[in-house]
């Protein structure tokens, strides 16, 4: 099996480009909310600052810091040219659109977003759907037509 290592292709037909990808998500969420709580200390510190700057106005940018702070980081890197985050290149997965079309940065972060509300309504189920939709694909997967798949 050799697997295309351009991900930004259509999703490939091989049952093989799926095995594994769930649990390679996991870990890779793991992975890529560490990332984000690193990049949150020194926006932290920024924010400070410029809360002094602008008399205590910028410190209202504090209860909506980590969503941006992680808007950023997956919108960056998913719509980037790997389409992947740090995360997802370190377990060797990649997403791809089932309309082979690049992953761009508002699809990135619609992904991001129906992924935290959904998970906040049916938060066991969106894993447990993985198991029995083909090609492991998460609910919001299927909502946005992309797909987690195998890079190695």
């Amino acid at each position: 099996m050799s697997l295309d290592s351009n991900p930004s292709y259509a999703a490939p037909e091989d049952w093989r480009a799926y095995s594994g990808v769930l649990s390679r998500r996991v870990f890779a969420f793991l992975v890529d909310y560490l990332f984000i709580g690193l990049l949150w200390i020194p926006a932290a510190v920024v924010v400070f600052f410029l809360g002094i700057l602008t008399l205590g106005l910028g410190w209202l940018l504090y209860p909506i810091l980590f969503f941006v702070v992680a808007g950023l980081y997956f919108g960056m890197s998913l719509a980037g040219p790997s389409q992947a985050t740090p995360g997802m290149r370190m377990m060797g997965i990649a997403m791809v659109r089932l309309d082979g079309r690049k992953l761009d940065f508002v699809t990135a972060i619609a992904h991001l977003a129906l992924f935290w509300i959904l998970n906040s309504v049916l938060t066991p189920l969106v894993l447990l759907a993985g198991l029995f939709i083909e090609r492991s694909r998460l609910v919001h997967d299927l909502l946005l037509g992309t797909a987690a798949v195998r890079t190695y």
